[in-house]
């Protein structure tokens, strides 16, 4: 979809909309007068509309024998949060209505200000996304129509304002689109090599193969890839925008393109969706492509774990006893709590490589977490409190909803093994947690660290406030805050 910002409105336009403030449809009305105002403050008390955030209302008039679709879209009180919806909510209804062309209108009543007018783009950008590469039987009714939206404000020609915005819109599409693919498509080869293009924004990548992560002793990683036939793959992707001395910031995800399970094998119903067990790896490949693209002054590291999940027979065995890069040994008492195995390994490489001043690892690491916060909140676990509180201030900011969980002693023994350093998996209660104290045996001393359990974020069965039913992108708008408000200057 093509965005550009305008001073004035293109008078041949067919289909306008009015960016309204909540209790602003009176003011609307004068200011567009006579018949459009009047026709639109009908409109707006028929539907019941107010110009709450994401509210839409529609109308027609017959101008000089052409039909004009006119419409309303609040933005609230204008805070970005506000004009994102409304964005989002104005292409979620003409997205497939025919309409080709759309101009929105922030002038005519003075709706908000630049940041309202760039937020409402950006919401319009984000909710565009859709995953259609597979439907080959669609009608016309249901293909996308709307392909350019002209947004005329005070302020003109916005484009070069918008631009840090338009990244962050790049990458989280770049999110959904890896976690939207299906298994047979996205593998850890493949996820590779979906993230070269970065080389083109300049990061720099690299990537270890399954004989390097051996040399390197990463045992825990590749006892989860051994029962696939897709060789595993660690995903290195390194941005320096900031000073040469400054350390890196760190992100990890969780790469694991498809868990069946394992030997531990999932429930058949529902298992289709483990394609986005993939999601923390995802977000980092788009907040690395958003940083990138910004062109973020700092310096920041993405790493992925790649790996399938496959009960083969060279597939790890639940008691199998594992050792990770750091030597500590792991009972793996069910193959289907992977995603910590993979992890560690990163973590501990991470440090040894990057030593890095913050480190946050991203992972749809448990159940649990859905059965504790459903699909609003992600979960965050910190060795620190100041990072914790960065991270959530960054999750409001950003509309990626955070809220912290306990790390503590008392969990950390029920990993105990009592024939190796620990065990994968705890007992039933605490589970998020319990993972959470795995990973953190392997952070270093000194090094601040947060896990982000995006379990209940990365797929969403109905639609969202800037984004349609499927794959959410959550994670990169949250590290990108995150980058922006304490590691730049």
């Amino acid at each position: 979809m093509n965005l550009r910002f305008t001073a004035q409105i293109d008078a041949s336009a067919e289909t306008v909309a009015f960016a309204v403030k909540k209790g602003g449809v009176a003011g609307l009305a004068k200011a567009l007068g006579e018949p459009h105002g009047a026709l639109l403050a009908a409109a707006a008390a028929q539907a019941r509309f107010e110009g709450a955030a994401g509210t839409v209302a529609e109308s027609a008039a017959i101008e000089s024998g052409r039909t004009l679709r006119l419409v309303l879209v609040g933005i609230g009180d204008g805070s970005a949060a506000d004009a994102e919806r409304g964005g989002a909510a104005l292409v979620a209804r003409l997205q497939t209505s025919g309409v080709t062309s759309l101009a929105v209108d922030f002038a005519v009543a003075a709706a908000g200000g630049e940041a309202a007018v760039l937020h409402f783009a950006l919401g319009a950008r984000l909710r565009s996304w859709r995953h259609d590469a597979y439907r080959t039987k669609l009608s016309e009714a249901q293909k996308i129509s709307l392909k350019d939206i002209v947004i005329t404000s005070p302020f003109g020609d916005l484009g070069s304002a918008f631009a840090p915005l338009a990244a962050i819109a790049d990458g989280v599409a770049l999110t959904q689109d890896l976690v939207a693919e299906p298994g047979n498509i996205i593998y850890p080869e493949s996820f590779v090599e979906r993230c070269q293009h970065l080389r083109e924004l300049g990061v720099v990548v690299d990537v270890l193969d399954e004989h390097q992560m051996k040399a390197l002793g990463m045992g825990a990683l590749l006892g989860v890839a051994q029962g696939s036939v897709r060789p595993p793959r660690l995903l290195v992707m390194r941005w320096d925008g900031g000073k040469s001395e400054d350390k890196p910031v760190v992100f990890i995800g969780k790469g694991v393109t498809f868990d069946t399970g394992g030997i531990s094998l999932k429930p058949g119903p529902g298992m289709d969706m483990m394609k986005w067990d993939m999601g923390g790896a995802g977000a980092v490949a788009g907040v690395m492509k958003a940083l990138a693209g910004r062109k973020a002054k700092a310096n920041v590291v993405g790493i992925c774990g790649l790996v399938e999940n496959m009960p083969d027979g060279n597939a790890q065995r639940p008691g199998d006893i594992v050792t990770t890069m750091s030597g500590q040994t792991v009972e793996v008492l069910n193959t289907d709590a992977e995603g910590r195995l993979v992890l560690c390994d990163c973590i501990t490489w991470a440090q040894q490589v990057f030593a890095p001043r913050v480190m946050v690892d991203l992972a749809t690491l448990t159940g649990a977490m859905v059965i504790s916060l459903g699909h609003e909140y992600a979960g965050m676990f910190a060795n620190d409190d100041d990072l914790a509180s960065a991270l959530l201030k960054a999750g409001e900011t950003s509309g990626n909803l955070l809220w912290r969980f306990p790390l503590s002693a008392a969990y950390d023994k029920l990993i105990d093994s009592p024939i190796a350093d620990m065990k994968n998996i705890g007992p039933r209660e605490a589970g998020s947690i319990t993972a959470a104290q795995f990973l953190k045996r392997f952070v270093d001393d000194g090094v601040q660290w947060a896990h982000l359990d995006i379990a209940g974020m990365a797929w969403a069965d109905k639609d969202g406030a800037v984004w349609g039913k499927g794959a959410t992108g959550y994670g990169v708008r949250l590290l990108d805050r995150f980058v922006a408000e304490n590691f730049e200057s």
